[in-house]
């Protein structure tokens, strides 16, 4: 089982960027997928998250409007796009894996496997 998180880099305020999760060793179809993100000196943050089984998403307080996650069925991969981006969302982006049960918590401890993270960072 794997999850390979790419897409970060360096953008000005305002820009957009798309993160990938691509997963292999299993299908998405039993699981929860989210996004987390964690700045230096800050605790991690779940930011987004999508439970494939029922297409039921959550997106933090902080990224709501201006994030949107999605899948590719074909790719067995779960998307991030960023838009709207503000020197607040810099930090290492990582993807996770949960059972189908675990809906749209971000709780970190249901998930059992990571992604390695992929770095966002937003400054002009």
């Amino acid at each position: 089982v794997q999850l390979q998180a790419s897409g970060g880099g360096l953008v000005q305020p305002g820009g957009s960027l798309r993160l990938a999760c691509a997963a292999s060793g299993f299908t998405l179809d039993y699981y929860t997928i989210a996004w987390f993100r964690q700045a230096p000196g800050k605790e991690r943050e779940g930011v987004s998250c999508l439970s494939i089984a029922d297409g039921a998403t959550y997106y933090a307080r902080s990224v709501e409007g201006r994030f949107t996650i999605s899948r590719d069925n074909t790719k067995n991969t779960v998307y991030l796009q960023m838009d709207g981006l503000k020197p607040e969302d810099t930090g290492a982006y990582y993807c996770a894996r949960a059972p189908a049960w675990y809906g749209t918590s971000v709780d970190p401890l249901g998930y059992d496997y990571w992604g390695q993270g992929t770095q966002v960072t937003v400054s002009s």
